[in-house]
């Protein structure tokens, strides 16, 4: 199997120096800013992205080193399937997460509700359209089973 290669844009830049105390999902940071510094070769990238109010971002788990096929994730204490869970111990360590976009100045990005690790590698930015992204979930499987706040849960070592 070839290697796939990829090449970060920017840096997403929050105030979470340490994987330990960072929320686990976007709604877990409600308020929390951050900004993404596009590398200035990808400003042109930015043009009419400040039209939409979210952006998806795509990033690296750099700190997360290896990774499991089974992980226990932080809104259960049962093992499932890493596919099942949104663990960063994946075999590639890409993350996403659905954020507010508050404003665009020159290559750097605004961002509100940020749960990403500060000074993590972005890969790429999507606009949010509801139309395109927005599904009813009619299942979600074994977090069903729970009764879970994903506001509350805060990350810790396991996954380094």
């Amino acid at each position: 199997m070839n290697d796939i290669i990829f090449k970060k844009i920017g840096i997403i830049h929050t105030p979470y120096d340490t994987i330990e105390g960072m929320p686990i999902q976007p709604s877990g940071a409600i308020g929390v800013r951050g900004t993404i510094e596009l590398l200035p070769d990808y400003t042109e990238a930015l043009v009419d992205l400040d039209g939409f109010s979210h952006i998806i971002l795509l990033y690296h788990f750099h700190k997360s080193l290896t990774f499991s096929l089974s992980v226990v994730p932080f809104l259960d204490d049962k093992a499932h399937g890493v596919f099942a869970t949104r663990a960063p111990k994946r075999p590639n360590q890409i993350g996403l997460s659905i954020v507010e976009l508050e404003r665009v100045e020159d290559n750097i990005v605004h961002i509100i509700n940020v749960d990403i690790l500060d000074n993590t590698p972005l890969l790429d930015i999507k606009p949010y359209v509801k139309e395109f992204d927005y599904y009813e979930p009619s299942r979600s499987g074994w977090l069903e089973r729970g009764s879970y706040s994903v506001n509350s849960r805060r990350s810790d070592e396991r996954f380094k």
